[in-house]
Formats: C-alpha cells, sequence, structure tokens
C-alpha cells in the first residue's frame, strides 16, 4: 500500500512539473515584444503617448481660436452698437411721403475783402 501511494505522488509531481513548464512556455510567449501581448502592450503605449502629445496641440490651437473668436466678437459687438445708433438716427429723418426740408444758408458777403486778382 505505501508502494502505491509513493508512485502516485510521483505521478502527481511529474504532471504538476509538466504543467510549470506548459505555463513557463506561454508565458514567455505572452511577454515576447515583437509578436505577443508586450508587443501589444509597447505598440498601444506609444499610441498613447502621441495621442497626448496630438491633444496638447489641440488644445493650444483652440485656445488661441478662443482668443481670437472672443476679440471678433467684442469687435462685432461694437459694429453693432455703432448700426444700431445709424438705424435710430434714421428714425429721425421723414418719410418719403413728407416732402423733406431743407435749411437754406445765405452767405455774407463781406465788403471789405478784397477780391483775389
Amino acid at each position: 500500500m505505501q508502494l502505491i501511494a509513493d508512485l502516485l505522488m510521483g505521478l502527481a509531481a511529474m504532471a504538476a512539473a509538466a504543467y510549470c513548464l506548459v505555463l513557463a512556455r506561454r508565458l514567455k510567449r505572452f511577454n515576447q515584444l515583437e509578436n505577443g501581448m508586450g508587443g501589444a502592450i509597447a505598440v498601444l503605449s506609444a499610441q498613447v503617448d502621441d495621442m497626448t502629445r496630438a491633444l496638447e496641440k489641440a488644445q493650444m490651437t483652440a485656445s488661441q481660436s478662443e482668443t481670437q473668436l472672443r476679440m471678433l466678437t467684442e469687435r462685432a459687438e461694437g459694429g453693432a452698437e455703432k448700426l444700431e445708433l445709424l438705424l435710430a438716427s434714421l428714425h429721425d429723418l421723414p418719410d418719403g411721403h413728407e416732402p423733406r426740408r431743407t435749411v437754406k444758408r445765405r452767405r455774407h458777403r463781406d465788403s471789405n475783402l478784397e477780391a483775389a486778382e
């Protein structure tokens, strides 16, 4: 009985050793940089770095565009205020049906001035 138990223990130890060998090979292939998961992780890490740089550039460009847009908006608001004033002054003009009132100014001639020859 002791012999059978020793044989079973030896077989179990060999099976565990074979299982560990298979796992070690799989782990080695998993971590290879060229075609395993290690390579995929390295590629993804490089892509994340590239995307981070692109995002920083996009944020900088958006900030500059926002500044330019703010300046143009302020300029447009100033122009709109001027147009509102012009429109308000047009309300003071007579309608097309009413005759326009004209103001005639008379020039006073100074008799003391000599005419240029």
